[in-house]
């Protein structure tokens, strides 16, 4: 996290882990720290921004409701094989 002063507002930078996917339906990104926080979009550009819009959403309500914000240090993505 960064912390900014404009004038008299203090601005913070969160640095989030997002996973980008395919499916058929174009793409999905999904922000695994921040429950709930998820989005589509045509293409992967799309989908980045959308999910930059719903994370800012989802930390404006929870900033306005007093909240601290965590973040992750490290994040790390691995795929599994499961039989069903």
């Amino acid at each position: 996290m960064q912390v900014f002063f404009t004038g008299v507002l203090m601005v913070k930078k969160y640095d989030f882990a997002v996973f980008l996917g395919e499916d058929k339906n174009g793409f999905f990104a999904i922000a695994p720290e921040l429950q709930g926080c998820y989005a589509q979009g045509k293409n992967q550009d799309e989908a980045l921004k959308n999910i930059k819009d719903v994370i800012k959403l989802h930390l404006d309500d929870r900033l306005a409701c007093g909240e601290k914000i965590t973040q992750s240090k490290t994040a790390s993505f691995a795929r599994v094989e499961v039989t069903a």
